[in-house]
C-alpha cells in the first residue's frame, strides 16, 4: 500500500533515517521535548531516544513499514513504525514535533495506521505505552485503544538513556 488517503503522510525510505531519528529524540528526550506533551524527560534522563543504526534495523525487518508525515516544506514532522505480526499490527516510534503537538497530526496518523491494518486484513493495533504516561494513556483511550492488563518491564539500554525511576510497559490494544 503505497498510497494513503493523507496527502501528507507517505512511506519513509533509508534517506529519511537521519530527521526520523531527529524528529523521535525531539519528542521524547531533552528539553526540546518539554515544549510538547509527550515527553519523557521527567522519566528518563539524556537526549536520546533511538540512533541511526536502531530506526534503520527497525525500518529493514520484515513486516515493517516506517509511515512520515510531512508538512509543505517537505519537513518530517510525523512519523510511525507499524510491524504486522500475524493478523496484527505492533505500532511503535509514534512522534509529532514537539511545537506540532496538539493540532491533529498524531490523530491523522492514527487514521492512517488503522487504513494500513485494514488494507492488511489486520483485525487489531497494539502498542506498548509507558504505563505511568497517563496522559498519553488517556489520550490513546479517547482514540479506542484499552488496556489489555498486560504489562512488560522496560529493560534501560545504552541508547535510549538513564531511567529515573522503575518503568514498565502497559500494552494497549484497539480492535479494528
Amino acid at each position: 500500500m503505497n498510497t494513503f488517503s493523507n496527502p501528507h503522510i507517505s512511506t519513509a525510505t533509508i534517506k529519511d533515517i537521519p530527521a526520523i531519528r531527529n524528529l523521535l529524540n525531539s519528542s521524547y528526550r531533552g528539553e526540546s521535548s518539554r515544549q510538547g506533551w509527550t515527553t519523557e524527560a521527567n522519566l528518563i534522563d539524556g537526549n536520546i531516544r533511538t540512533d541511526d543504526m536502531n530506526v534503520k534495523k527497525t525500518m529493514e525487518q520484515t513486516g515493517s513499514v516506517f509511515l512520515k508525515y510531512t508538512n509543505e516544506m517537505n519537513e518530517i514532522i510525523g512519523c510511525v513504525n507499524l510491524q504486522q505480526q500475524d493478523n496484527r499490527i505492533y505500532l511503535g516510534m509514534f512522534g509529532v514535533s514537539p511545537i506540532q503537538q496538539g493540532g491533529g497530526i498524531g490523530k491523522q496518523i492514527l487514521q492512517v495506521c488503522e487504513e494500513y491494518a485494514k488494507h492488511l486484513k489486520c483485525t487489531s493495533i497494539y502498542m506498548s505505552v509507558i504505563s505511568l504516561r497517563t496522559e498519553l494513556i488517556n489520550w490513546y483511550q479517547r482514540h479506542g485503544y484499552k488496556d489489555t492488563g498486560k504489562r512488560q518491564p522496560f529493560i534501560e539500554d545504552d541508547t535510549s538513556g538513564k531511567h529515573l525511576q522503575q518503568l514498565e510497559f502497559m500494552i494497549m490494544e484497539k480492535i479494528i
